[in-house]
């Protein structure tokens, strides 16, 4: 992919994937390939999963319900989901929907990997 075009980056890493939004605007531009992405992911064995939307300042109910895809994909693997990098505006919907009583949701990438990380040894 032309990566001036890219809308997202995925990092596979050893324990779970980064998937970190690329644009300002998580809405219905970007929202229906997010969710495929992260099918696929998900099929491809990832049951860790962290959306990193540090670089994102709109979001709408299309992106929420990508979010929401995501976090439903990683519970019903027994994995972990966690949202980090929310800015105001982004984090002010999420906890208007309430979203915030259910999502994981961490400031930076190192407390998500660290979340993670307690999350696999609880597990094991």
């Amino acid at each position: 992919m032309d990566t001036e075009n890219r809308k997202y980056d995925i990092q596979k890493k050893d324990a779970h994937t980064v998937i970190k939004v690329l644009v300002e605007k998580l809405d219905t531009n970007i929202a229906p390939a997010l969710k495929s992405e992260l099918v696929l992911i998900a099929g491809n064995g990832e049951k860790n999963m962290v959306i990193d939307l540090s670089e994102c300042r709109y979001c709408d109910s299309s992106g929420l319900s990508a979010i929401l895809v995501a976090n439903r994909l990683c519970k019903n693997s027994k994995g972990t989901f966690v949202l980090t990098g929310l800015q105001t505006a982004v984090e002010r919907l999420i906890t208007i929907s309430q979203l915030d009583t259910v999502l994981n949701i961490k400031d930076n990438i190192e407390d998500s990997e660290k979340f993670i990380a307690q999350e696999i040894t609880k597990g094991a």
